[in-house]
């Protein structure tokens, strides 16, 4: 909205020119969704505490965990005000790819916050029910997923260009020449990440600021695939799919790294807020989205190794048990089995973050390397 406010007074002063510039709303994203979640934090914190909006925690859990038990949950919700708010203040509200981020972040956010509400203000141990959730999800995913593939623009509206949609390939990291065709397998492929991102985030979700700090990461990475995606210089020269109007998600990934900077601030160990469904759901469907419409679905898998390890340690639990009787684990996620093998949960955090910057490291050479 002030994108189009600062076009209009450029007429009157060059100094608005500036707002022209991606990397510029970016960073004004971060800003502005930090002290967005810097002010609205405390308050809502102190508000869902009166209404007495508290976490349970399992009793067969590590010991450590039970003195958690109460502390103010639902707190995602301050995540999402603060990414949309940032984006629609400093994003181009013509770009659809601008809108699909922001209709996932609202699905997603309203299927967590139904099964939250569900849990901590009506006391349903089960909250919503998972075939209720799925369907949720579901709908989001294949909705978005739709959106984009019907939405590409056909070789006829790209008048005097090759016409080489790079939208619906898939391209395979550190092999330039490498990219296969998908048509209608890539509403099947994006249903499936964006689904499976949000699962996993929401699995990850279990310690104070283990979520958060790799989805901060993992955005701002897909932050700089966008922007180069959206700039034909640096797409010919890094040799990654251009794709127009890419860059502008830079504006919603720096909101997400500043709202997600902003609410580590008070879910770092001991957390006064925890994030909750309404917030991990979303912030994984935000990542899944980004990283279909930039065709970096492999380098987010990569990228998000926590996120993966973190499902992939639930699915061999309970196919292990299912199967034989026997666990694999001592507890699942597995962030669960180090804390009861007796890592402090500080260290598990910390070493997982470590593990992150590593893998994003990692998928951001695939950038040069290819």
């Amino acid at each position: 909205m002030l994108l189009w406010l600062a076009e209009y007074l450029q007429q009157y002063a060059s100094v608005f020119n500036v707002f022209q510039y991606l990397t510029f709303r970016g960073i004004l994203g971060v800003l502005t969704a930090l002290v967005i979640a810097f002010i609205v934090g405390p308050h809502l914190i102190k508000r869902l505490s009166y209404y007495q909006i508290g976490q349970s925690v399992r009793d067969d859990g590590p010991q450590s965990h039970l003195s958690k038990a109460g502390t103010p949950t639902m707190g995602g919700a301050l995540i999402l005000v603060a990414i949309l708010i940032s984006t629609l203040l400093w994003a181009d509200l013509s770009n659809r790819y601008i809108w699909a981020v922001i209709a996932v972040t609202v699905v997603f956010g309203a299927v967590g916050w139904i099964d939250d509400y569900l849990k901590v203000v009506q006391r349903n141990s089960k909250g919503l029910a998972a075939r209720w959730k799925y369907l949720g999800q579901s709908l989001g995913g294949l909705g978005v997923a739709l959106f984009l593939y019907l939405t590409v623009p056909t070789c006829e509206e790209l008048p005097g260009t090759e016409c080489d949609l790079n939208e619906v390939k898939l391209f395979v990291p550190f092999f330039k020449d490498v990219a296969l065709e998908m048509g209608w397998m890539y509403v099947v492929l994006a249903y499936f990440v964006v689904v499976g991102t949000s699962n996993a985030v929401n699995l990850t979700d279990g310690l104070d600021g283990l979520a958060i700090m790799p989805t901060v990461l993992v955005g701002g990475a897909l932050g700089v695939f966008a922007y180069a995606s959206g700039h034909t210089g640096f797409s010919n020269y890094l040799g990654v799919p251009y794709i127009e109007g890419t860059g502008e998600l830079i504006v919603v990934c720096g909101s997400l790294i500043g709202a997600g900077l902003g609410f580590l601030w008070f879910n770092t160990y001991p957390a006064q807020v925890f994030m909750g469904d309404v917030g991990a759901l979303a912030l994984g469907a935000i990542l899944g989205v980004i990283a279909v419409i930039t065709r970096q679905e492999i380098v987010l898998f990569i990228m998000g190794g926590v996120f993966v390890m973190e499902t992939v340690s639930v699915i061999l639990q309970v196919a292990s048990y299912k199967l034989t009787g026997r666990r694999i684990f001592r507890m699942a996620p597995i962030h669960h089995h180090f804390e009861l093998k007796g890592w402090a949960e500080p260290k598990v955090i910390v070493r997982f973050w470590i593990i992150t910057v590593i893998l994003v490291l990692i998928g951001l050479s695939t950038l040069k390397l290819r």
